[in-house]
Formats: structure tokens, C-alpha cells, sequence
């Protein structure tokens, strides 16, 4: 692995490289992931990137990339600002990231970047209570890939109506949610989300997350995966996974589960991600196979 300090749309940033992917990681602010990119594919930069006029919301400025955020999500405690700079400490294979203790809340953000391999990385996030009562809340991480492709959610397997007598999982749509448009392509084994058909704000979430996620762009396929914690109670409903776009962007987002998180404890939530180049756009059972049979041996590497 290859790690170079630069500066990356005005941020102080840190480049770490493999013969497969290359990272950006914002260090003056955070923790965020600024950009993500295969060496092998021509699809560039997939993490959105927000003009700086555009990415204020108050004082937290959206930005795009990759982020750690605390659920439930409320529209004081959730959109606390990040951009103070980081404590920063080399790892062999990556970079650990802690940012400054939020005034309102007590939450420290930490964020771990390593690479596992030449394909994959390990994104480890973490909130710590510098409080002095216990918080309820859980990891939330949310990443924003750039319009023009094509998401997919896997559904859990199908079972038997003799051997399932009881629901297998839920949808949970949120309120502004309308699964008639054709931004969704519900399916046998998988929800497609065509991110260019969706003309306003649309999030689904669900409750029996399989474990990975992906999203297609120009023949590149990004997936993330964290493990479902059996037993769990998961916010939103008992969400594991949500995504959200508006036509612009989509969000993979992964979340950990509940905790009452007490003064000085942490708690912490792992996905790993890789790049899959050469893929056809998973919109299609046939071609959403492909890309299954595809992760799976990947999914295999991380046990």
C-alpha cells in the first residue's frame, strides 16, 4: 500500500493506493471518505462530490463521499458538524481517523481505513460517549456514489409456504416513498434502483439485510458489505440497511445495532468494500446473477 498527504477539493487529504483501488481520506475534516476509484475501470471518482456552494446544511456541510453519523436520525443531534481537523495515526494498511468530542452531543466519531487486500477495505467506524449519561443510538455509515447508475439491494432467500409459516423480513418504506415509480424494479431475488428515474427523494429501508449491497456506474460495480448481528434490535423500525436517492445520488447506507451507549464506552460497526470492473448493468435477473456469482466468492474472503 501506497499513502501520499495532497490536498483534495481544498481539503487536507491523505491518498492511499493499492495496484487495484485508490482511496482519498479527508483529514482536515471528518471523518469522511472523499473518493473511491478502481485503477482498472473507467469510471473515475464514484463517490459523490458536492460544490462547495451547494453542500451546506447549516453549519453541517453535506460534501458527499463516505460518512459516520449516529441514528436515530433527528435533524439537531444527526447534523452535528465535522469540520474540525482530525487526529490522524498511520496504520500498516490504512489510517485511523478521530475527530474532536461534538459540543451538543458527547459522541466522538472515530473512522478506521484499511486495505485487507489489493481489492478490498475494511472500513472501521466507531462512536465513543465522552458524556456524562448514556446515549441511545447506533453506527449509521452512509455513502453517496454519484448519479447515473444503477443500484441493487439483494433479498433474503425464498423459502416454502409448508416450511415458513411465519414473515421472513420487512420493507420499510419512509413517508415520501412511492414504490410505483419506476426508480424501483421490484424483483424476485433483488430490488433495482434506476437512480435517474427517481425525480424527488425516495428511501427504503429493510429489516433482514442479506449482507452485501452494490451499485453499478459505467461498468464498475461498488459493494459493500457488513454483517447482520442475529437478535439485534436495529433502528428505523429494525432497518439494517437503508438507501436513499433523489435523482442526483443514492446512498448505501449500513447501520449497527441499537445500543445504550454509557459515559466512556464505545461501540463499533465494520463493512468491508470492494470494486468489481467489467460488469453489465444489474438491472435484469440474468445479469444480477452474474454479479452475484460474482461477490460471493469475495463475501467467502472475508469469514
Amino acid at each position: 500500500m501506497k499513502r501520499l498527504k495532497t490536498e483534495y477539493r481544498g481539503l487536507a487529504a491523505t491518498i492511499l493506493g493499492t495496484p487495484g483501488l485508490e482511496i482519498i481520506v479527508a483529514t482536515g475534516v471528518g471523518p469522511r471518505v472523499l473518493s473511491l476509484r478502481s485503477r482498472r475501470g473507467p469510471a473515475g471518482n464514484l463517490l459523490l462530490e458536492i460544490p462547495a456552494a451547494k453542500e451546506t446544511h447549516g453549519a453541517f456541510k453535506l460534501r458527499g463521499g463516505h460518512r459516520l453519523w449516529h441514528s436515530p436520525e433527528d435533524p439537531v443531534r444527526t447534523y452535528q458538524p465535522d469540520n474540525a481537523p482530525l487526529v490522524v495515526r498511520e496504520l500498516p494498511q490504512g489510517l485511523a481517523l478521530t475527530q474532536p468530542v461534538e459540543e451538543c452531543t458527547g459522541i466522538q466519531k472515530g473512522m478506521k481505513i484499511e486495505f485487507r487486500d489489493t481489492r478490498t477495505v475494511r472500513v472501521t467506524h466507531t462512536l465513543t460517549n465522552r458524556g456524562l449519561w448514556a446515549v441511545k443510538c447506533a453506527p449509521w455509515a452512509l455513502t453517496m456514489l454519484r448519479g447515473g447508475g444503477y443500484g441493487v439491494l439483494p433479498l433474503p432467500p425464498k423459502g416454502s409456504h409448508a416450511g415458513n409459516l411465519l414473515p421472513g423480513y420487512a420493507l420499510v418504506p419512509w413517508s415520501y416513498t412511492d414504490l410505483s415509480l419506476a426508480v424501483w424494479n421490484l424483483q424476485r431475488d433483488f430490488i433495482g434502483i434506476n437512480v435517474a428515474k427517481a425525480k424527488g427523494a425516495q428511501k427504503l429501508g429493510i429489516t433482514r439485510y442479506p449482507g452485501w449491497s452494490a451499485y453499478w456506474l459505467d461498468g464498475t460495480v461498488f459493494v459493500k458489505h457488513a454483517p447482520l448481528i442475529a437478535g439485534a434490535i436495529y433502528p428505523d423500525f429494525g432497518c439494517a440497511f437503508e438507501t436513499f436517492t433523489n435523482g442526483t445520488m443514492i446512498e448505501l447506507e449500513t447501520l449497527g445495532p441499537l445500543t445504550d451507549l454509557a459515559p466512556d464506552r464505545s461501540v463499533a460497526h465494520t463493512e468491508y468494500w470492494t470494486l468489481l470492473d467489467g460488469c453489465p448493468m444489474p438491472s435484469t435477473p440474468a445479469a444480477f446473477a452474474k454479479l452475484a456469482a460474482r461477490v460471493q466468492p469475495w463475501l467467502k474472503t472475508l469469514q
